[in-house]
């Protein structure tokens, strides 16, 4: 295949995956909402958190490192042993299944069987349904090697609408069914996505578009282990690559993990807490995925082409050096204005979302300050992301050593920080930590790009000063949408929230005109890019 007609379907591959991202957030997002208003927070806690994370560690621990292995290097191999050693997964998940099943029983606190019904049916099943997605494992993996772009999205979108649809219909008639709500839906969820894959291939090989591609597997056969004669049964290159891949995953996965398995192993939280901190972080992060992400993800290559890596500023073309410095100060403005808009706004109006949200059950209790926090922390990864895009681009290998170890000593510090103040503040704990995490991530960035442009007369930092007269708009918006809330919101009928939004409406309009006013460097940026 000619590299551009790789790095052609790389692209669909990736723009599909970040389209089903989406889907699948807006899907959780809904099912979220409509699901709230049935079941208790006990029970969703134990679902998307306890359950999930089961269900996440075991699939993680079994396959991660062989998808990477395996997908390393040529789609020109021995496809036997790759497929071979693809299928060691479904017992090291049979394994992480038991092992991790029986500590999920018996050594973490069991809820109360008259809030949260079914709990031991609902570990065996999302233990199961771990397993049953590695028995796909070989099908992915070869489906993904050679870009198989329709597939991976039908088949996706098929399991998380009839996983959808299953869930809202048991909602409905049987509340009382519990975890087996849930259970049942996971279930068909990994086996509606396994079928589709295996419906595949069996219509595809021998097909004369597997020939006309000069497909590596002519037979379903083939995709079951095979022994090759006088060969080994694996590669044993890809395995010990595998066994690298291993070790880094085991570590990533707790560290990705890290505010989970606080609260699972730890008990900082009751299973209440754990479903609302889990539906409001969802809810947070929808800003950062959708805005802050592609931003972090494009600049990134855009720094890494226009500068060298590990060259220092008066080593460069100056005419790119002006371009990065400009590009890095109007981006730095932009998610700073960004980030402060959902602060000062997400203060007032956090509780009034999570009632239309999820009702009583998110608008009372802990959920609108958790929310109120959240809005804080997205203004730490507005500006960790460009800050961070453009070191990680910047950095000579040497540099990127030293701040992987930086990084591991700040996550285990995250997880102690988390505990420490989970255990002081509660829910609103975690992510006091993860705004600890991030200023320290920012100090590191902005010490570096500081260090970088000193020997030039470029200071991009000064994205990060919004102009005296923003400032003050964005302080009063903020006095008037708070007391608008105290006054207005939001047990006081459908007409004061109106007032309320009527408010807070004013008050961003009078904000984006007067950003039109003062910012208009970066106006003219945004309309021309």
């Amino acid at each position: 295949m000619a590299s551009q007609d790789v790095l052609s379907q790389t692209s669909r591959l990736a723009s599909s995956s970040a389209l089903l991202q989406v889907l699948f957030r807006v899907v959780t997002f809904g099912l979220n909402a409509f699901t709230l208003r049935y079941l208790s927070r006990e029970l969703m806690g134990v679902v998307n958190v306890r359950l999930t994370l089961l269900y996440s560690t075991v699939v993680f621990l079994a396959r991660e490192a062989f998808r990477r292995a395996c997908l390393s290097g040529s789609t020109k191999r021995n496809w036997t042993k790759t497929i071979n050693l693809l299928w060691l997964t479904v017992p090291l998940g049979v394994f992480w299944s038991v092992f991790l099943g029986l500590v999920w029983l018996h050594l973490l606190e069991v809820p109360d069987p008259s809030v949260v019904p079914h709990y031991q049916a609902g570990v065996v099943a999302f233990g199961l349904s771990a397993i049953i997605e590695l028995l796909g494992e070989p099908f992915w993996v070869l489906a993904q090697a050679h870009l198989f772009v329709r597939l991976k999205v039908i088949a996706e979108s098929l399991s998380v609408v009839s996983k959808c649809i299953l869930t809202v219909i048991l909602v409905v008639l049987y509340p009382q069914w519990g975890l087996y709500i849930f259970s049942l839906a996971q279930l068909l969820y990994v086996s509606v996505l396994v079928m589709c894959y295996v419906i595949y291939f069996l219509m595809f090989l021998g097909s004369p578009e597997a020939m006309k591609k000069s497909f590596p597997v002519a037979r379903m056969k083939a995709l079951l282990p095979n022994l090759v004669e006088d060969e080994t049964f694996v590669n044993w290159k890809e395995a010990r690559l595998t066994w690298s891949f291993f070790k880094q995953s085991f570590l990533k996965q707790i560290l990705t993990e890290g505010e989970r398995y606080v609260m699972t192993f730890l008990n900082v939280l009751n299973f209440a807490d754990q479903g609302v901190y889990d539906v409001v972080n969802n809810l947070g992060s929808l800003v950062a995925r959708f805005i802050f992400l592609p931003i972090e993800e494009s600049f990134y290559v855009f720094f890494a082409k226009v500068l060298e890596r590990g060259k220092n500023v008066k080593d460069q073309k100056q005419d790119d050096v002006a371009m990065a410095a400009n590009v890095l100060e109007l981006l730095l403005k932009l998610v700073l204005l960004i980030g402060l808009t959902i602060t000062v706004f997400g203060y007032a109006y956090s509780q009034l979302a999570l009632d239309i949200y999820g009702g009583s059950v998110l608008s009372s209790g802990t959920g609108p300050d958790l929310l109120r926090c959240y809005s804080l922390y997205v203004l730490f990864l507005a500006i960790n992301g460009v800050t961070e895009c453009f070191a990680f681009a910047l950095m000579c290998k040497e540099e990127v050593d030293r701040y992987n170890f930086v990084m591991l000593a700040l996550s285990f510090t995250f997880l102690c920080v988390s505990y420490f103040l989970t255990d002081w503040y509660g829910s609103i704990g975690f992510i006091l930590a993860n705004c600890f995490n991030m200023g320290i991530r920012i100090a590191h960035s902005i010490h570096y790009i500081y260090n970088y442009f000193k020997e030039s007369t470029y200071r991009p930092l000064a994205g990060l000063l919004p102009s005296p007269f923003l400032v003050l708009v964005y302080i009063m918006s903020g006095v008037i949408t708070g007391f608008s809330e105290v006054f207005f919101c939001c047990d006081k009928g459908w007409m004061a929230r109106l007032i309320h939004i009527s408010m807070g409406a004013l008050c961003f309009a009078a904000t984006i005109v007067t950003m039109f006013c003062t910012e208009t460097k970066l106006i003219h940026f945004v309309r021309s890019q």
